[in-house]
């Protein structure tokens, strides 16, 4: 057994050069998450509707247990400079148990492969791992890069990359609840995350002398706003995370620390079921043009779930 300290206390196997974490239970916090005047894909009677079991657990909950992982092979290096970068490729639901993997990189190699698996065996997620700038393609970026034009575009169809939005400034205290998207606050979370750590705080400073946001929060400190200064998108729909990355470029980002963010549209694109709005959020320090972190993120509409869908469709055409 590995196990690494000092910012976690999870156990890690090693099995013929892949590191396995231990099985966790999510917790789903989204419930009464509420955008466009509805209820989302984590609400149970909203997911059913649209052929889910239940609830769905947000994905980025599930880039915590990748962090024990990520640190036992890079170390402090990790929280500087990570980055993870996934394609979701099932649904959790609140109840059942995942595990974490990552192939152990030669000492050289600064990307790896990561994936993570429910107790039935089905995938939850797959994608890559890295450090620094020296590496690869991640994951992302790869399918980013090979898609392929498609429409016709009804719900984005006013949306177009190249489309920024200004800079504002986001905060995280530890208690403060992150409006209608993120119904919790950061203590809420920390009192349930699947990989605690004396580097979150609040008692135990980490090596920077400041409690430390993870990962997964990060994802909520860089999305909870979008509701507010929201793209020109035609619904209301109901939407799901597909594709995410998060990389830390200077980091990590700080509890407690004013960061400025800006977004700009990336890409669209589609299959039979969705339209999907691919953005780009980069962080700034106050005051600072030098980027400290980024989010790809690609967040799919499902057509069935917009009333108006086929009405709209035709008087395009």
């Amino acid at each position: 057994m590995i196990s690494a300290l000092p910012a976690f206390q999870t156990a890690i196997e090693d099995i013929d050069g892949v590191l396995v974490g231990p099985w966790r239970t999510p917790r789903q916090m989204l419930a009464d998450q509420e955008y466009g005047g509805h209820a989302s894909i984590h609400d149970d009677e909203t997911a059913q509707k649209l052929g889910f079991k239940g609830g769905t657990i947000e994905g980025p909950t599930h880039f915590s247990q990748f962090g024990p992982l990520g640190f036992a092979v890079w170390g402090e290096r990790w929280f500087a400079e990570g980055c993870l970068s996934v394609q979701y490729r099932a649904a959790c639901y609140e109840g059942e148990q995942v595990r974490a993997f990552m192939t152990r990189p030669a000492p050289d190699q600064a990307q790896t492969e990561i994936w993570m698996e429910r107790a039935d065996g089905t995938e939850i997620l797959r994608g890559t791992a890295s450090v620094g700038a020296a590496h690869p393609l991640s994951a992302v970026q790869a399918k980013l890069e090979d898609l392929k034009s498609a429409g016709p575009w009804v719900i984005l169809r006013d949306v177009e990359p190249g489309m920024r939005r200004p800079r504002i400034t986001v905060r995280m205290d530890a208690d403060t609840r992150m409006g209608r998207l993120y119904p919790f606050s950061l203590s809420d979370k920390l009192a349930v995350i699947t990989e605690g750590s004396p580097w979150f705080g609040p008692q135990i400073a980490p090596p920077w002398g400041r409690a430390v946001i993870p990962l997964e929060m990060v994802s909520v400190l860089l999305n909870h706003l979008a509701s507010e200064d929201p793209w020109t998108i035609h619904g209301p729909t109901v939407d799901l995370f597909t594709d995410q990355e998060i990389t830390m470029i200077d980091g990590p980002l700080f509890v407690g620390e004013p960061y400025e963010i800006e977004r700009e549209v990336v890409a669209r694109s589609g299959t039979r079921r969705t339209e999907a709005l691919w953005v780009k959020t980069t962080v700034y320090r106050r005051g600072d043009d030098q980027p400290v972190a980024t989010m790809l993120l690609s967040t799919a509409s499902l057509k069935d779930s917009y009333a108006e869908y086929e009405a709209d469709l035709a008087r395009l055409a």
